[in-house]
């Protein structure tokens, strides 16, 4: 089930809405933790199980943690620790990664050990790095631990931000889990606008740009010209930007009705004027646990310039491979980890000089190849693909195929360009300001603005047959 289906939206939603507000405050966290596992069991029943097996695991540890701290036994506490991250890789590697690592294995011994053909658990990446980072934060001391088994079950299941994030630390929202007053009309009111400004991202641009994607990337590479070649990989740099961000601003709104405020995820990455920025700016939340759990343990820059070089290259390792099992997520994550050793001892002075538009150029440049990278799981395709952008098969510049694209895409094209920058917010905000601030005209001036959209929305998705989900895979 996707936020962005008839099915959630006019049934799922509402039901759940009706008994959360209309049920005591005591219970209100038991309505959202049972929906939650209704939510995640509608995909695949059976892997409800392992997510109770895992939150029980954790919520265990992180009690066992907190009493051994208490009662000075480091070593337990520790030991304690050490066997959920174990436990949480274990199953993260065995669902994510056994086929990968055995399919290598043969590949490169040439011998046939048998694959476990497990199917992935949807958002076990995201939810496996939430219990980690709670039961790591509890032995640190960064958080207190929780003692009730429903509300650490709610934390974890929570069906706004389950299936992709953001990654919600437990501490960033410990406090919110205890409020008996902490939803308010206020935020229900902001959370309906933002649910409403990601499904149109969604379905309105990201869904109809990844129709000319999956256009160009179904030609045969040596047919391609040039033009062509980058007009699907500037199609998949808007398609999986708009899909992604409007599913973490669907997850941030919905969060929001229920009280909760989860932290940004993204904040305008393409107008990034460096590859360290946009990482600061994409995917907020991931970047921000590897810093937390793997760069700054590692040592992050405090042991001199050699280790700092190999804890970038490892924390872009593991966030490559975090995002899939396949040598292109691997080669994804040491290409941007080599473009952000370069920025930092090499070549970011210069880049700081270049005028701004030319430091933006540089950042889309690498951006895209690397998008190219990350779409192409096949790494023949990838060599054949960046092959046919610079010219490698001789099919030109363009042709009539490339000129029909770009008529038919051309205004959807200069509204994405558009909804990369701040432009529509500035143009929003300075439109609004004409008007009393909290008046009625700009309450209704908002109400339209979201009922056209949301209206819009539905109409292209009763007979749309093309709603997929890029990051549902990781």
């Amino acid at each position: 089930m996707v936020f962005s289906s008839l099915l959630f939206m006019f049934r799922f939603l509402p039901v759940v809405l009706v008994l959360y507000f209309a049920a005591p405050r005591k219970v209100r966290n038991l309505i959202l933790f049972v929906f939650s596992l209704f939510f995640y069991a509608w995909g695949e029943p059976r892997y409800v199980f392992l997510m109770l097996f895992s939150i029980t695991m954790d919520y265990t540890m992180g009690r066992l943690i907190s009493k051994f701290k208490e009662q000075g036994e480091l070593k337990k506490a520790k030991f304690a620790l050490a066997f959920s991250v174990t436990v949480n890789l274990g199953i993260l590697a065995f669902f994510k990664y056994a086929d990968f690592i055995i399919g290598s294995i043969n590949g490169g011994l040439g011998v046939s050990l048998p694959m476990p053909g497990v199917p992935l658990p949807i958002g076990i990446s995201f939810f496996t790095f939430q219990t980690m980072s709670y039961t790591v934060d509890v032995y640190r001391g960064a958080t207190k631990v929780q003692r009730n088994w429903i509300n650490y079950g709610t934390y974890v299941s929570m069906f706004p931000q389950l299936i992709a994030g953001p990654i919600v630390q437990y501490k960033t929202i410990a406090e919110q889990m205890m409020q008996k007053n902490r939803e308010s009309v206020d935020d229900f009111a902001y959370g309906v606008q933002r649910f409403i400004a990601g499904v149109g991202k969604k379905v309105l641009l990201a869904n109809n740009i990844g129709v000319l994607c999956d256009t160009v990337m179904a030609m045969p590479m040596e047919n391609v010209p040039v033009a062509t070649a980058w007009l699907g990989a500037a199609a998949y740099t808007f398609q999986i930007y708009f899909d992604f961000s409007g599913y973490s601003d669907m997850a941030i709104g919905l969060g929001k009705m229920f009280g909760f405020h989860f932290l940004e995820n993204f904040e305008h990455p393409y107008v990034a004027k460096s590859i360290t920025e946009f990482w600061r700016r994409w995917h907020i939340s991931l970047s921000s646990w590897f810093r937390e759990y793997v760069y700054i343990p590692l040592g992050g820059n405090r042991r001199g310039m050699a280790k700092q070089v190999r804890n970038i290259f490892v924390v872009w390792m593991l966030t490559g491979i975090w995002h899939g099992a396949s040598w292109n997520y691997v080669l994804w994550g040491l290409y941007y980890g080599c473009f952000l050793i370069l920025e930092k001892f090499v070549i970011g002075k210069w880049v700081k000089k270049l005028p701004g538009i030319f430091q933006n150029l540089y950042t889309l440049l690498i951006v895209v190849f690397g998008w190219v990278i990350f779409k192409c799981e096949d790494l023949t395709l990838c060599g054949s693909y960046l092959k046919a952008m610079f010219g490698g098969y001789g099919a030109g510049m363009f042709n009539t195929e490339t000129i029909y694209l770009l008529y038919n895409y051309a205004v959807l094209l200069v509204i994405l360009v558009l909804g990369c920058t701040t432009l529509p917010k500035r143009w929003g905000e300075r439109l609004l300001t004409c008007f009393r601030e909290g008046g009625a005209v700009q309450m209704v001036l908002r109400c339209t603005f979201c009922a056209g959209i949301f209206v819009i929305s539905v109409a292209y998705l009763v007979d749309a047959t093309y709603n997929p989900f890029l990051y549902f895979r990781f």
